[in-house]
């Protein structure tokens, strides 16, 4: 399974554009597009929930399921104002510009290096944030918020794809070996990321889980 479907842009038309710029295919543009959808209206129930726990401290959000998915936990904690606001309000502005860019993209839009290497950057940083989170999650809140896991999933995708076609554009050099089993192989690395965090969930909460069969 090839990236053909995913990222079709021609290396060859981009170098003979002679603009330096490189655009994308049309898989790739609608995958931010939807991944940036799917994370701004995580972010946006979360604000709102959020906005109505301040108003009402006995408020229960509607993804409050039970004393493992308790997304009221999650909200309550102080990992959910890092930067000493809610976090959801950063997603609000993050992914709408990942929306902005698909969008752009999907329009034929064209961009240079320093701008793919941008979107990879900060889709990197997004990831390593959510990955932290998770981790406070797990480990210190102990509880899950479903739409919290839904920001980390999406964030994944947008990051690992970007990294997928700077890598065959050779906008993040790489050997040729390591290209070729990148492009071949790319949904492995987002199989087993998933795969881990569902397994870090399961043996977390395994008794729980358990309790339910």
């Amino acid at each position: 399974m090839t990236t053909t479907a995913l990222d079709d842009v021609s290396t060859d038309d981009d170098r003979a554009s002679g603009t330096g710029t490189t655009g994308s295919g049309r898989g790739l543009a609608v995958l931010l597009v939807i991944t940036g959808a799917l994370g701004l209206l995580a972010s946006w129930v979360i604000t709102s929930d959020k906005i109505e726990l301040l108003k009402n401290k006995h408020f229960t959000p509607a993804c409050t399921l039970n004393p493992i998915i308790s997304c009221g936990n999650v909200m309550k904690s102080q990992q959910a104002e890092v930067f000493g606001f809610p976090n959801p309000l950063a997603g609000l502005v993050c992914f709408g510009v990942v929306i902005a860019i698909g969008m752009a993209l999907l329009a034929g839009g064209r961009f240079r290096r320093w701008y793919w290497l941008g979107l990879n950057i900060g889709t990197l940083l997004g990831t390593v944030f959510c990955m932290w989170l998770m981790a406070q999650s797990l480990y210190v809140v102990n509880s899950l918020c479903v739409w919290c896991t839904l920001t980390w999933m999406v964030t994944i995708l947008m990051f690992w794809y970007t990294t997928v076609h700077n890598i065959k554009h050779g906008i993040i050099p790489a050997p040729a070996g390591l290209r070729r089993t990148v492009l071949e192989f790319h949904w492995v690395v987002p199989v087993l990321w998933y795969g881990v965090i569902a397994l870090l969930i399961l043996t977390k909460w395994w008794s729980y889980w358990s309790s339910l069969i």
